[in-house]
């Protein structure tokens, strides 16, 4: 009887890593970003150093996921701008002996979504993800490696940040914010012509 446990626990095992792999090859997220609207395409992704290349490869994965066109700078009519990359490592926790037992990380870029034609539809924005975790000076090499996790689920995150602010813009808010750009822009009605 214990080999046919055995058998049905290793038959589960098989069956759950499958049904993972199943779902991951096939573009499922359990924590996936939005979906961004088709008004937006043609997008081009302009990452600017020292933007991480993961941050930037990060953002262009969920949108291909998203059926989102990318083109070049000329071909688009909407640019995405990743600029400013900061990273931040600071010890926030102290022990007795003034040794280091917890670094927060911290990334952060600026975004701004532009129309070809220079309307601003997300103006200049900074966003900004941290993540704490404690340090062992006995165990340097694991603490280093988890560091490294830590800086690439950094980058996802400002990825799906990214993608959030990008998730609201529909064709009709498209339309808003040019009324408003040209009513902002157009000379004032206010002030009296002069006889």
């Amino acid at each position: 009887m214990r080999p046919r446990t055995q058998y049905k626990n290793a038959a589960q095992v098989i069956a759950v890593s499958a049904i993972a792999f199943s779902l991951g090859a096939c573009g499922f997220q359990l924590r996936g970003a939005p979906p961004v609207s088709s008004a937006l395409e043609p997008l081009n992704l302009d990452c600017e150093a020292p933007v991480p290349a993961s941050v930037c490869h990060s953002v262009q994965e969920q949108l291909e996921l998203g059926d989102i066109e990318l083109a070049s700078g000329e071909d688009a009519n909407y640019h995405l701008r990743i600029r400013n990359f900061k990273q931040d490592r600071r010890a926030s926790a102290i022990t007795v002996q003034a040794a280091a037992a917890e670094y927060t990380l911290r990334h952060s870029v600026d975004l701004e979504l532009i129309s070809a034609d220079g309307v601003p539809i997300i103006a200049s924005t900074s966003l900004t993800t941290s993540e704490s975790y404690r340090y062992d000076e006995t165990n340097v090499l694991a603490k280093q490696r988890e560091e490294e996790n830590l800086q690439q689920q950094l980058s996802d995150r400002l990825a799906q940040q990214i993608i959030f602010r990008l998730a609201p813009i529909t064709p009709e808010r498209l339309q808003d914010v040019r009324d408003n750009h040209q009513k902002a822009s157009a000379p004032g009605d206010s002030q009296p012509s002069k006889p």
